[in-house]
């Protein structure tokens, strides 16, 4: 018997190294909404994260960049759509610049100028524009000072991503007094469609909780997208789980398949992981509709010269 399990263990070990197994690589995630932000942006470093109401284990600037490039080789996030001020937007497409595609966020911080951005996108600097974060400005995306940045974007062919649904409880009484609560309905981009019908638009929080209006927009403009960012993290898994499910129940305008993978990383790289299993955790998505969320409608959205990922 001792022969025996000893012959087998030489049998095994003799094996050419490509039949041994090995670990299984995760299929490539795509993340359209993630931010490049200072550690002390919502104030002090180490604020809670909203979720876990615990601080990030990265509170330093640079400590939030390696922690987001560390959660996107464990997950295989392929692509980032990275926003936020342009300075700290370029320090983390330079540290992975095959990675993170350059974006601009508007209603953070000074509003640069369309004038000032043309240079950026004639230069390939920039490659999509928002998160556009008009609501706390007291603005919509059909509302006329945002008109040049639509035309902009029009004219380099870049995606918009447009802040809709909701903000931080009480953002109107101090963090943004123009914030409303009425400006996140996402019936307001309608006008915008109208005048640009060739925009890439996609909402961000896929408009929570507008949640009919959300599906009434995207039935009357089919080329638009909507992203799962923050509420699959924030919200209970019982509440966002109910939403997404009801926006995939709406096919008949193909809804499925407009929906985008996001995890909305601000200070908390922690977030990332989170994000992702609000999607996977979702027992209702089969293999494809996930796969899809993940990965394959973004690559559409985006124009990304590959082929649809194997199901997972």
């Amino acid at each position: 018997m001792k022969n025996r399990l000893l012959l087998g263990l030489l049998l095994v070990l003799a094996l050419p190294a490509a039949t041994q197994e090995t670990p299984k690589a995760r299929p490539p995630i795509i993340d359209m909404h993630m931010h490049a932000l200072s550690a002390d942006f919502y104030g002090p470093p180490g604020q809670p994260n909203p979720a876990t109401g615990k601080p990030s284990a990265a509170t330093t600037d640079e400590a939030i960049l390696r922690a987001s490039l560390a959660a996107a080789e464990r997950y295989n996030i392929v692509r980032a759509v990275v926003s936020g001020p342009l300075e700290q937007v370029a320090r983390w497409k330079a540290a992975a610049p095959d990675r993170f595609i350059a974006s601009v966020a508007i209603g953070i911080g000074p509003m640069p100028t369309p004038e000032a951005l043309r240079a950026l996108y004639a230069k390939g600097e920039l490659k999509a524009l928002g998160e556009l974060g008009l609501q706390y400005m007291g603005l919509s995306l059909s509302s006329p000072e945002i008109e040049p940045y639509l035309a902009l974007a029009e004219e380099f062919d870049v995606p918009v991503a447009v802040h809709t649904g909701f903000g931080p409880p009480g953002a109107s009484y101090g963090l943004a007094p123009a914030f409303r609560a009425t400006l996140g309905n996402p019936l307001l981009v309608e006008e915008a469609l109208i005048r640009h019908p060739k925009l890439r638009v996609y909402l961000m929080h896929s408009g929570f909780p507008f949640l009919e209006e959300t599906l009434g927009v995207m039935h009357a403009h089919p080329q638009l997208y909507a992203d799962l960012a923050i509420i699959n993290w924030v919200l209970s898994r019982e509440e966002f789980h109910g939403y997404l499910r009801r926006l995939m129940a709406h096919t008949e305008c193909g809804l499925p398949k407009r929906l985008l993978f996001g995890s909305d990383q601000m200070i908390w790289p922690e977030a990332i992981g989170m994000a992702i299993d609000g999607i996977e955790s979702a027992d209702f998505l089969t293999a494809e509709q996930k796969r899809d969320i993940f990965y394959n409608n973004a690559a559409r959205f985006l124009r990304l010269d590959q082929q649809p990922s194997g199901a997972r």
